[in-house]
Order: C-alpha cells, then structure tokens, then sequence
C-alpha cells in the first residue's frame, strides 16, 4: 500500500493532468483535493474522511472573506473601466505622440501602454488581447515587421504583473504572508528595469535591422497636442495610484477604490463617440468584472481545498526537509525551481501557477535559508525570512510570466497569433525571443544583486 507522500505525488499529477485537458483551474483543485483526501483517509487510518467534508460548512466563505483580497475586485474593475471608457487606446496614442518620432517608436509606445495597462488589469492574457486590438493594427498600418509587431505585443503583455497595482502580487503576498505595500515596493524596480530592457531590444533590432520598422510617426502638431492633452489625466491616475502604493501613502484597498473612482471620474467627462463611459459601457465592465471576480474566488477556495490535501499528504514537510538535507548550493536549489515555473508557465495560467507551485516551493526555501528564524547574517541567502519573501516573489512572479512566451507552448503568443490570423505562430516566436533573451538576463541580474527588489522595501521602513 503506497504511504502519504506517494498519494500527495500521485495527487500531484492528476492535477497537472486535468490542467492539461483544459479542466477549470478550480475545478481542476477541488476536484484532486477530495479525491486526494478519499485516498488518503484509505491509506492513512488516523486521517478520516468524514471531518474533512465537514470543513466544506465554512471552507468558501473563509478562503475569500479577507479584507485584503477585497482590493482584487476592485483592481479588475480598474482594468475593464480602463478598456471600456477608451483609456487603453488614449494612452497608447499619447504614448506614440511623445516617442513615436524616432525608429521603432510605435512599438516602443506599445511596451509602455502594455506596461501601464496591465498593471491596472492584473492579467497578462488579458493585457495581451486588448493591447493587440489597440496597438496591433497601427503597428502594421504603418509597415513594422509582423515578427517585430506580434513579438512585442505578446512580450509586452507580460509587463504587468509586477508593475504595481498587480493581482497576481498581491495573491502571492497573501500565499507567504508578506506585506503587500512591501511587494509592491520590491517589484517597482525590477519592473521598470523590465520596461527599459524591452525598449532597449527594440532600439537595438531596428537599428540593426531598419527594414523591420520602416516608417517613422510623424503626427500632425494638432493631432500630437490632442494625444498629448488626453494622456495626461490617464498619467496622473495611473502615476498617482503606482506612487501612492509604493511609498505607502495608502493601502491597496483605498488605493483601488481611488482608481475605480478617478477612471469613473474620467470616463463620465469625456463622452465623445468611442471614448468615455455609457450605461451599456459600464454594464459590460461590471458584468466582466464579476465573472472574473468570481473566477478568481472558485480558484482560492480550490486552492484551500488542495493545501489541505497536500498539507494531510505531507508534501510541503517533505520537500523542505529534502531542500534542507540535500547538500545542494542554496542557489542551485533556487535557479532549479525557477526553471520548473518557466516550463509549468507554457501550460498553466499565473494565478494558477502561484497558488499551486508557491506553497511548495517556499517552506523549501525558508528552511534552507536557516529554519524559521533566520537572520540576514547566518542565513544561505544572506537575507532574512522577511526579505526573502519579497526577493522570491520577485523572481518567481518574472518567470511565471516568462513561461507565457515560451515556446511551443506561450499562452501569450497565442493570443496575439488569433489576433494576426495571417501570421504564422512561428514568426511571432521568432519576435519573442529577443525579448526573452533580456529578460533571463534581467533574471540573472536580480538574483546576483538583491539589492534591485530590498532597496526601496528597505528605504521606505526607515
């Protein structure tokens, strides 16, 4: 009879299998932590069935009712009034308007919308789609390279999720029980590192290659006024959000219900045809709002389902106590679990990713760090548990978002391809892998120097 860390592995698979066949991701949860546990209540004796199903009582009201995921309803509704009142579009238009003048400045402003909308959004899949309607067809209108344009784009979506406000942040912070204002600090750094890599890529291929973005943008003094005019409420939100947040003017939740208000505030003022907010508008936000709202929350209660699986099974306690007896330089140990969340990154959404992989890989961590009391001076990492939350957030959130232009499988990449239906997937991989290139090498650098993600945490807690 198999014991309880074979059932856990078992368990394991069936899950990544039912990912594989496309089952919900909550579902997909639920479905392998009570069968798991059916298993388990056979094999182990002690651990009965019956009390296990009892918890069901209050298991969904528990995962979700936390004052801090209250915050992510409010950041997704910040997205879809963001799509919906034309904030999306002005803002990639202002951002042509000011780098659009030189080489490769389409795409350059491309980066940056997809930097500052997918904050907002929280999602890089959905960040993907709406910058592709929104810059996609000016990329092409204008004679830029398909593999450049498609390239971008689906890097471009993965921008997000560090840049503040982000979901996938906050859900991690609430994983390892990390300050979310600290988070949002430690990723501000590393994410506008993000964004000058990929701008840089894209300077460096048109200047090798000037064929790939032929046409400079050069708009009418008229029209550059009106673009520039309509960017600059949409900068002093999304600017007064990012910096409020990251130097702890406000929490998150305040910080949301601000944004939702500003972008309520600007969509009402500029009613004008295509842009500005309706009552059919603002019906389509708050219905898309809910049904993503909801996802999220059937995915928590699932993942509460399968921790307590995996806790019954034992797996968590025995990967650590593996991680802390193997011998294995802590960095190895490290750089081997950010390999596994890039290939897991080419089939699993982020969220889903973070919830499943993160519970197992962070008591590993933690005790090979030194246990649970470590201190900055003895500890492997040379950081304290504290610090190496925010450190490992960090670098785990950028690969789980790199497995998303990952070939054969980027998620991204697809997204953008259904889009540019006449395009061969294989061309916008081919766009992709300059930008994947910066961004194992932006890996490398945040592992080697700390400093990138502790410094602003640090500067801000005095």
């Amino acid at each position: 009879m198999p014991d309880r860390e074979t059932v856990g592995l078992i368990g394991l698979g069936v899950l990544f299998l039912l990912l594989a066949l496309r089952i919900p991701v909550g579902l997909a949860m639920v479905l392998t932590g009570i069968g798991g546990n059916y298993a388990l209540s056979h094999v182990a004796s002690f651990l009965r069935f019956e009390p296990y199903l009892k918890q069901f009582k209050t298991l969904f009201f528990n995962s979700v009712a936390n004052y801090d995921l209250s915050v992510v309803p409010l950041f997704i509704l910040m997205g879809y009034l963001a799509s919906e009142t034309g904030m999306s579009r002005d803002l990639f238009t202002g951002m042509r308007a000011l780098v659009g003048r030189v080489r490769g400045g389409v795409a350059m402003a491309a980066i940056t919308t997809c930097a500052g909308f997918g904050a907002v959004c929280g999602s890089s899949l959905a960040t993907a789609s709406t910058m592709g309607k929104v810059a996609l067809p000016e990329l092409r209108r204008m004679n830029y390279s398909v593999r450049l344009a498609t390239g971008t784009l689906a890097a471009g979506g993965t921008l997000g999720i560090l840049i503040p406000p982000s979901v996938a942040l906050i859900i991690y912070a609430l994983i390892v029980e990390a300050s979310i204002i600290e988070m949002f600090q430690a990723a501000m750094i590393p994410g506008l590192i993000a964004v000058a890599f990929f701008i840089a890529v894209i300077a460096l291929v048109v200047r090798v290659r000037p064929s790939l973005a032929p046409a400079l943008d050069i708009m009418a003094p008229t029209e550059r006024q009106e673009a520039l005019r309509r960017l600059w409420p949409i900068l002093g939100i999304f600017l007064g959000i990012i910096l409020g947040l990251g130097f702890g003017f406000f929490t998150p939740t305040p910080a949301a219900a601000i944004g939702v208000f500003a972008i309520l505030a600007y969509g009402l003022m500029v009613r004008d045809g295509t842009r500005g907010l309706t009552l059919p508008r603002l019906g389509t936000a708050l219905r898309e709002t809910a049904v993503t709202a909801g996802m999220i929350a059937f995915i928590l209660f699932g993942a509460e389902v399968l921790k307590g699986f995996f806790a019954r099974a034992g797996l968590p306690a025995a990967m650590a106590d593996w991680a802390g007896s193997s011998g294995y330089d802590p960095f190895v140990v490290l750089v081997a679990m950010l390999a596994i969340l890039i290939v897991l990154g080419c089939f699993m959404e982020s969220l889903a990713m973070i919830l499943v992989v993160v519970p197992f890989f962070w008591p590993a961590l933690v005790e090979i760090n030194g246990g649970d009391y470590a201190v900055a001076e003895t500890s492997a990492f040379g950081m304290s548990n504290d610090e190496l939350k925010l450190w490992f957030g960090i670098l785990a959130l950028i690969v789980v978002e790199l497995g998303l232009i990952t070939p054969p499988v980027g998620l991204n990449v697809f997204i953008i391809s259904a889009l540019a239906k006449d395009v061969p997937i294989s061309e916008t991989f081919r766009g992709v892998m300059p930008f994947f290139g910066v961004e194992i090498l932006r890996i490398f650098l945040i592992i080697a120097s700390p400093g990138l993600c502790l410094w602003l945490p640090r500067l801000m807690s005095g």
